[in-house]
């Protein structure tokens, strides 16, 4: 059954549903439909509401219909009241950036983790957005292995300081670095233990010694600690990100820290060296390295023994040569100490 209403009463139904709106308002309402710089939305107002295009989103280059849906509705802010046109002006980005910053706010408190994206690299960190609101990442609050610095790349952060008032967050990659450390070295101290055999990758290469990661904790290989065999630098035998076996030689749990061992995956040759070889054996070697004080030589496979300047020197002159590195020459046990490692060589008589 139709049913016909007077002015007056028209008049008064309308009223019923006219909410004394006003600048400042958080209102609720529908997107309507969209204009070129803007979109009409309903929020049960005689008048008509609209949000311009610069009020939807604090990305400029956002369209307003991939940020509000039509048939959608979303809170918005009155910024101006209902002028001579009869229209409302919305900003739906004030009230987005209100919750973001409420949000971001808790999300300090709980020390929680987010991720962001880059949108541009300036000399001293980062320009990053957090949903609509732009955040700063200096430099130095940067972990370098794990970050990706390109424009549009997602990084994930923890808030260091929040000033709604004054537009500023801070924000640290390497916090979220430094707290998943934490967690990764708690679980590899729980698992490891002295003379346990693991597989890592060389990670950094130092004139001391190479760093391997071992599940993600990075380790110390020392120098002395690569080969049975004199290395005069670690290039010598391993490249970044060569996966090896090591033996676990130490664990620091105070100092977080965890010293490795390639030689000890190997078989000691010292060991053979102590059954085969007898002071007042002749042993022909090569020269692996030349001193000021004499030579060393290989007398087995990973058996470095010293061979004194003044035999080197008498030796030379009477066959009138100069040995160098890679030369093999015939030797003489003089002194065999197995248990400090170490051997001392002369010339056999003969050759003199």
């Amino acid at each position: 059954m139709e049913t016909n209403y007077s002015d007056e009463d028209f008049e008064a139904l309308l009223s019923k549903y006219d909410y004394k709106f006003k600048k400042g308002d958080i209102v609720k309402g529908v997107v309507c439909a969209y204009e070129s710089d803007g979109a009409i939305v309903d929020i049960g107002s005689k008048c008509t509401a609209f949000v311009p295009s610069y009020e939807v989103s604090a990305d400029r280059k956002a369209k307003v219909e991939e940020v509000l849906e039509k048939g959608t509705e979303y809170e918005f802010l009155i910024t101006q009241d209902c002028d001579e046109n009869g229209k409302f002006t919305l900003s739906y980005k004030k009230v987005h950036l209100a919750h973001t910053w409420a949000e971001l706010a808790k999300i300090k408190e709980d020390d929680e983790t987010i991720s962001v994206t880059i949108t541009q690299t300036v000399k001293g960190g980062l320009i990053v957005d957090v949903s609509g609101v732009q955040g700063f990442i200096p430099q130095g609050q940067l972990c370098a292995r794990e970050t990706v610095c390109n424009v549009g790349d997602k990084i994930d952060v923890k808030i260091l300081t929040i000033d709604k008032a004054q537009n500023n967050l801070i924000l640290s990659n390497r916090k979220v670095y430094e707290t998943n450390m934490a967690e990764t070295r708690k679980n590899v101290f729980a698992q490891v233990e002295v003379g346990q055999v693991v597989k890592g990758e060389v990670v950094r290469i130092t004139d001391f010694g190479a760093f391997v990661n071992i599940g993600g904790v990075d380790c110390l290989l020392p120098l002395s600690q690569i080969s049975w065999k004199w290395v005069e630098h670690p290039t010598d035998l391993l490249s970044v990100g060569q996966e090896i076996n090591v033996e676990i030689i130490d664990i620091d749990k105070e100092k977080q820290r965890i010293s490795l061992s390639l030689k000890n995956t190997e078989p000691d040759p010292w060991l053979k060296a102590e059954e085969e070889l007898k002071e007042g054996d002749i042993k022909e070697g090569i020269i692996t390295r030349i001193k000021a004080f004499g030579a060393f030589v290989e007398v087995m496979p990973g058996v470095e023994a010293l061979l004194p300047q003044s035999a080197l020197s008498e030796f030379q002159n009477a066959k009138g040569v100069i040995y160098k590195v890679g030369d093999k020459v015939d030797t003489k046990i003089i002194k065999f100490n197995p248990k400090d490692k170490r051997i001392s060589l002369g010339l056999p008589t003969d050759d003199v």
